[in-house]
């Protein structure tokens, strides 16, 4: 059997290589036949670089290493187009950092397409570039294709530091404008990148980019389909249990068929079925969970959150909004399509349980002890799956004493029940269970709900005072479910900044 690409972002290594491909060939040459400037968004690790490499041998009419493909017998492999192809590597802190990384970059295409630039010594990159794509044009009598690789990657590692980043972005801005000045000299224009800026910032001088990015022709561009898996590798999962392998990697959805990430499918393979949090533990902008501090983000709310389209589709420097960052990179995902008064808009939820328990767990770990995490999860879950409901008041407790100290000062977050209901809701999010937060029933919401074992636990949360138990059973929240229920009222004290009552009845 061929071996998993892991890793592997050329396309050229793959075929000579004999990986394993999945064929996006007819997906690339309807996008090149349809378009002329084409903008996508997707989160990092989703095969966004093997994509444009593939277009990058298409244009260069590299038939050779399309045999068998679907596009071989539908493209002129006659015509050969200069390529200009620009990727971002790190260690971009300056706009002055950005402007030697793309002259750097400039000369490897001038060396690769065998040019003489002369405005390279003495200019600023974004001459350079203008002069690069003229003289291509010139040289190989065709029109030119330019392909950007994680064109924002330059932002969004200053990202916490606003002010270089809007300074980082205007030069990228005045840089990207030399791609309309120079239509005349272009075939096609492809930018890729995590997130999708504001067209008012950094595409301002490229308004005719065209999105694709929530193009339902367009939504398996990028991942693995659920009939990938029950095909082509389907020689490489035999024995695993594929409902598991779908619950804990499928669930991307771009308004196409719900998708895997890549990332997650080769390494799960390659680490023989070991289920782990393979494309989450590839990291985690700390910025996120600062953001979710800050703003008091009650967390439970992340799962069903519903926002406008406009929300998805704009990432402001200036006004970070949480959501569009959270599904711009990949931790929330389209549930399903809502109707609107005017267009439309979507329920976001986490994608799967990879995402929902690593995402929850690395919020408890910004904010609890890291050593108590473990055991009091363990010991949560073994209490639950006994059904010794009682017994949880203790982990509980403990749980709470573990917080930082930190997380309390200069705000009065102990005062808001949405922060008790959101440490809870994260701890057990981070466990294999089943849980629906603000769990609505046709006399109200409770705030949360357990499915473990069989056995269904019902929460109620107050602070300082109230009866959430009382509560519980007036509203009769627990109607909705049959078999062994247990209703659960626990009431916070802020002072403490703990439970000060904790009752239990089963019905």
């Amino acid at each position: 059997m061929k071996m998993m690409p892991v890793g592997i972002q050329t396309f050229r290594k793959i075929i000579e290589g004999d990986y394993l491909y999945i064929d996006k060939t007819e997906i690339a040459r309807t996008l090149i036949e349809k378009y002329e400037y084409v903008f996508l968004s997707r989160p990092r690790r989703f095969g966004k670089s093997l994509f444009l490499d593939t277009l990058k041998n298409i244009f260069e009419g590299n038939r050779e290493l399309f045999r068998g493909l679907l596009i071989e017998d539908q493209w002129n492999w006659e015509v050969k187009y200069p390529v200009i192809l620009i990727s971002f590597s790190g260690g971009i802190n300056s706009k002055a950092d950005l402007e030697e990384d793309l002259l750097q970059i400039l000369d490897s295409n001038e060396e690769r397409l065998g040019l003489v630039c002369a405005k390279k010594t003495r200019a600023k990159a974004k001459y350079y570039f203008a002069e690069l794509i003229k003289k291509a044009s010139q040289k190989y009598h065709q029109k030119v294709v330019i392909l950007i690789d994680e064109y924002d990657k330059p932002i969004l590692d200053n990202i916490e530091n606003i002010p270089e980043a809007l300074v980082i972005r205007d030069g990228m801005r005045d840089f990207y404008t030399k791609i309309k000045e120079n239509d005349r000299y272009l075939r096609f224009a492809f930018l890729t990148g995590v997130s999708k800026f504001a067209k008012v910032s950094i595409f301002s001088g490229l308004n005719n980019l065209e999105d694709i990015s929530l193009n339902p022709d367009y939504g398996n561009i990028c991942g693995y389909t659920q009939l990938d898996l029950d095909t082509t590798f389907a020689p490489y999962l035999e024995g695993v249990d594929m409902e598991k392998v779908k619950r804990w990697y499928n669930g991307y959805n771009f308004l196409g068929d719900t998708v895997y990430n890549p990332f997650d499918i080769l390494l799960f393979i390659k680490n023989h079925h070991r289920f782990k949090n393979y494309w989450f533990e590839t990291g985690t902008p700390s910025f996120l969970i600062e953001l979710i501090k800050k703003n008091n983000y009650f967390i439970p709310r992340f799962n069903g959150l519903q926002v406008n389209e406009s929300l998805l589709n704009s990432f402001d420097i200036q006004n970070l909004n949480l959501e569009t960052i959270l599904f711009q990179s990949g931790y929330l995902t389209i549930k399903r399509q809502l109707p609107l008064d005017m267009g439309f808009g979507y329920e976001l939820g986490f994608p799967n349980m990879e995402v929902r328990i690593s995402f929850n767990d690395y919020i408890l770990q910004s904010m609890t002890t890291v050593s108590e995490n473990e055991p009091i999860r363990r010991e949560l879950f073994a209490l639950l799956m006994s059904g010794d409901v009682a017994g949880l008041e203790a982990p509980i407790k403990r749980l709470f004493a573990s917080i930082a100290y930190n997380n309390y000062t200069n705000n009065d977050i102990a005062r808001f029940e949405g922060f008790y209901a959101s440490v809870l809701s994260a701890y057990f999010s981070s466990m294999v269970v089943g849980i629906i937060a603000e769990d609505a029933s046709n006399m109200g919401r409770i705030d949360l709900t357990l499915v473990v074992g069989g056995r269904t636990f019902l929460f109620e949360f107050k602070v300082s005072d109230g009866e959430p138990l009382e509560q519980i059973k007036r509203m009769k929240y627990y109607e909705k479910y049959a078999g062994e229920r247990y209703l659960i009222g626990i009431v916070f004290d802020p002072k403490a900044r703990n439970v000060s009552r904790f009752e239990v009845e089963r019905v």
